[in-house]
């Protein structure tokens, strides 16, 4: 007797796609973001370079990155994600193995300014861009775990990079994580699609009738009209706040807790705010699609002004500072996984692209303030209270943003 077995599902190629953008995450924040602070130390240490020099190319960097985001975005929505991405990938490996290579000052910025074109390619305006056609009900779950990837650049890849400094020297370091990027990220990309329809498929990996069933007309907005509406003001001003005090904050984190915690103390610390952000996003994946992101970004917002505010007043506690430095790290991933997702809900995936790229490179203007905004603060009033207090202040004004401006029933122009 012959048992019939009943043929298994395949896998939605979407699903594929979002482990591929984990991995192209992975190597992104390792090299590129996480990478630039672990760079500018051991330049300026090896030519005698004053920091500020380094630092200035580091702002380069996030100005380059900022810039380039809305090209990336309407660059992808056209051609799709493959040849955005392969360029990204050439572009950070060639300015990653060039770290190694600097002999004069303006080589430093033309490093940093290829990392930043390849950092702009392969970040979250390029991921979110390349997942928003093919998820709909689960966008909110596939976005958010893409992103969990760079929390693994934090959590392991900046740590690696720094063993085989140590090990190997700078020089053949760099160059081996330039080398690492091609050989990962060249073939992976290059199965990345631009749409589901390429493949006869559906978003989400629904059945025609599903789709007929829950199909809805979708409007086109161009940037310009997406400019005008409250909801796109809101989302780009208050990530953009936040933005400009999570990054401050990362970059001055180390010299925050030294005095208290020591270095090695400060070092454990930061790695656990990494994982702590990595496991804010594992939550933020499994109920986003459920919940008002709009709401769930006021929450996020608001427990990182507690945090702040904590570490403004706590400073002689060592207790208090770990606990804080974790609590606001639970806010880091999310703060960067939300902004698309919102943008993804309201303005739909056929303007995604435009949309959160103009979004992206105004978020990204305003991040590279950042650490010259609590540095400022600092150089003023001889502490962290200040900066500390002055960020907090801006995470509740970001709260109370986000909730104001709501979806609006502005009708956009295809023009």
């Amino acid at each position: 007797m012959q048992i019939e077995t009943a043929a298994r599902p395949t896998l939605y190629y979407g699903w594929k796609m979002v482990a591929a953008c984990f991995v192209v995450a992975s190597m992104a924040w390792s090299f590129g973001l996480f990478g630039a602070s672990v760079y500018l130390p051991v330049i300026s240490r090896s030519h005698g370079w004053p920091i500020s020099l380094i630092s200035s190319a580091v702002t380069c960097f996030y100005l380059v990155s900022a810039l380039s985001a809305v090209f990336v975005g309407s660059s992808i929505n056209r051609f799709g994600p493959r040849p955005i991405m392969l360029g990204g990938t050439l572009a950070m490996a060639a300015g990653v193995a060039a770290m190694g290579q600097v002999r004069e000052p303006w080589q430093v910025y033309i490093t940093f300014l290829t990392l930043g074109l390849g950092w702009a390619s392969l970040s979250s305006t390029a991921i979110s861009t390349a997942l928003a056609p093919w998820f709909d009900k689960h966008q909110g779950r596939a976005i958010s775990t893409a992103l969990m990837g760079a929390s693994v650049g934090g959590i392991v890849g900046v740590p690696a990079l720094l063993f085989t400094i140590e090990q190997a020297g700078f020089a053949t370091a760099v160059a081996g994580a330039g080398v690492l990027c091609l050989v990962i990220l060249l073939p992976l990309v290059l199965t990345l699609r631009a749409r589901p329809a390429d493949l006869g498929l559906l978003p989400d990996g629904a059945s025609q009738a599903q789709s007929m069933s829950s199909s809805r007309s979708e409007p086109t907005w161009t940037r310009r009209a997406a400019a005008r509406t409250k909801m796109f003001r809101s989302v780009a001003v208050a990530f953009g706040l936040a933005f400009l005090v999570q990054v401050g904050f990362l970059t001055h984190h180390v010299a925050f807790l030294s005095p208290r915690l020591g270095d090695r103390g400060a070092s454990l610390t930061v790695s656990a705010t990494a994982i702590m952000a990595f496991l804010g996003r594992i939550v933020l994946a499994r109920y986003v699609d459920r919940l008002a992101p709009r709401q769930v970004a006021c929450g996020v917002f608001c427990l990182g002004a507690a945090a702040l505010g904590i570490l403004s007043v706590a400073a002689s506690s060592a207790v208090a500072l770990v606990i804080a430095s974790l609590a606001y790290g639970l806010t880091v991933g999310n703060v960067t996984t939300l902004p698309s997702i919102i943008v993804r809900r309201e303005f739909g995936a056929v303007s995604f692209g435009a949309v959160y790229g103009l979004v992206a490179m105004i978020i990204g203007l305003s991040t590279a303030i950042g650490p010259s905004f609590y540095g400022v603060l600092f150089d003023l009033s001889g502490s962290y209270r200040l900066p500390m207090l002055m960020a907090a202040a801006l995470n509740c004004a970001a709260a109370g943003i986000i909730l104001a401006w709501q979806r609006s029933s502005s009708v956009p122009h295809t023009a």
